[in-house]
């Protein structure tokens, strides 16, 4: 008799636990998307101009150093937050995806003074472009659309997986 009393129980409260819903963590806060700095007018890239005329340099919000290199390679240097390892560098060439780095220095200093970019404005140089709305920037190469975005909610890179490569069974990116 007992433990029929005790397998009733056991199976109320069973039943109870299963109807019961679970308590949900709160999801995290989504990264900032991409700007989209092509919308934005353009600055005169000769009022950016450094080491010569090789580079084209400005500041981003948050006191980060951003540089074009006429060579097609383009990064910034300062604080990133929320940047893999702590990282507060990031680079890109004329071709794939940036990378994060850490530097024991302000990489990009030694460019000498440079201008703050204002918000929403852009600075373009063959393919790359980078730009801010007054808190985010974000820089994109339009040859393969790669880039990064560094914003106070995160730092990240965009365009890991190039869509004409990385692409969902059964399409075709030559067809309509």
């Amino acid at each position: 008799m007992l433990s029929r009393i005790l397998i009733g129980v056991a199976s109320a409260a069973g039943a109870a636990a299963i109807g019961v819903p679970g308590i949900a963590a709160a999801d995290p806060e989504p990264a900032p998307a991409p700007l989209n700095i092509n919308a934005y007018p353009p600055v005169k890239l000769s009022e950016y101009a450094v080491m010569d005329n090789t580079w084209y340099a400005f500041i981003a919000p948050g006191g980060v150093t951003c540089v074009l290199q006429r060579s097609g390679t383009y990064g910034c240097s300062g604080p990133m937050p929320g940047a893999p390892n702590g990282a507060n560098m990031i680079s890109g060439g004329p071709a794939g995806v940036p990378g994060f780095a850490n530097a024991d220095r302000p990489v990009f200093d030694f460019v000498g003074a440079t201008k703050q970019l204002p918000a929403n404005s852009r600075i373009s140089y063959q393919t790359i472009s980078c730009g801010t709305d007054g808190v985010i920037t974000s820089c994109m190469n339009a040859r393969d659309q790669s880039g990064f975005v560094i914003s106070p909610g995160g730092s990240y890179v965009v365009g890991e997986t190039n869509p004409l490569l990385d692409r969902p069974e059964g399409t075709n990116p030559f067809a309509n």
